[in-house]
Formats: C-alpha cells, sequence, structure tokens
C-alpha cells in the first residue's frame, strides 16, 4: 500500500482517495481534495496559502529540517523481502514516531514560550481598566479608594424656580 502526499498541501493521500493530475510533458500532481486541486488550477502558490505544509514551514510554525524526515522520504528501489529487517524496520517506525513528536512537542513549546508572560499583561492592563466591572456595587460603596469622588454642585433656589415655571 502507497500512501502519496498531495502536491498542494503534504497531506497524505491513502489509495483510492484524492485527484491525479497530469499535465502535457507528463508531470503528475496528486491532490488530497477538490480544495486543493482548485487551488492549483487557480495557480495559487502553496507558500501563500495560510493553511498548507508549505507556509507553516517557512513562517517557523512547524518544524523544518529534522533527521527523522528524512525516513518519510519515497524509495523507487526494490528491496528484497527479509523478515528480520522488515521487523526491525517495524521497531524502528515506532521509536522514530516517538521522536519526532517529542521533538514536535518542544518545538512547539519553544514557540509558546513567550506568549504566557504577554497574556498575563494584557489581562492585568484589562483588568486594571474595567475593575468597576469586576467588583460588586456593594464593595464599591463601602470602600472609597475604589470608587471615583463625587462632585456637589449648587444650584440657586431662583433658577430651579424659573426652570419650573417653564415647563
Amino acid at each position: 500500500m502507497r500512501l502519496e502526499k498531495c502536491w498542494f498541501c503534504s497531506s497524505t493521500i491513502y489509495p483510492g482517495h484524492g485527484i491525479q493530475f497530469v499535465r502535457n510533458d507528463a508531470k503528475i500532481f496528486r491532490f488530497c481534495r477538490s480544495k486543493c486541486h482548485k487551488n492549483f488550477k487557480m495557480k495559487r502558490n502553496p507558500r501563500k496559502v495560510k493553511w498548507t505544509k508549505a507556509y507553516r514551514r517557512l513562517h517557523g510554525k512547524d518544524m523544518t529540517q529534522d533527521s527523522t524526515f528524512e525516513f518519510e522520504r519515497k524509495r523507487n528501489k526494490p528491496e528484497r523481502y527479509d523478515r528480520n529487517l522488515a521487523e526491525n524496520t517495524l521497531k524502528a517506525i515506532k521509536k522514530i514516531d516517538k521522536v519526532r513528536v517529542d521533538r514536535e512537542a518542544r518545538h512547539h513549546a519553544m514557540r509558546m514560550k513567550g506568549k504566557k508572560a504577554m497574556e498575563r499583561k494584557e489581562a492585568a492592563k484589562e483588568l486594571e481598566q474595567s475593575i468597576h466591572m469586576v467588583k460588586a456595587p456593594a464593595a464599591l460603596q463601602q470602600e472609597a479608594s475604589l470608587t471615583l469622588p463625587k462632585i456637589k454642585v449648587k444650584v440657586s433656589q431662583e433658577q430651579s424656580q424659573e426652570n419650573r415655571m417653564e415647563e
């Protein structure tokens, strides 16, 4: 069973799935779904479309260089079947997969390292600006330091009587 890679988004294509496009010069392009095929026909560059692997690798969101990627390469050279070799290969695949997952987790942790401190600063700033929404009105009345000072304005009686007469 051969698993192909999508030309546009680099995802795996399982047998019986996807679309295959053959150009006039006999170059074969395989696509995992119609979304990739349509983007290819619209002549979009996969490195500029945000959801593709090429974009993620180019902008440092996914790992780009790792020795574990070497094992994913396509090999067209036929090998003579050897039971021990096949068994050792399957064991190695599991180990390599575990190593890749650990390295990806470490890469993700490095990318997100500064984000938590930034989120805390933003939360503190927002809380500072809108403390009146968080504190209960009763607590605001008890503590005078949390409320704005009330300004008393004197209104002469003559002005207030004139306003009543006009109404």
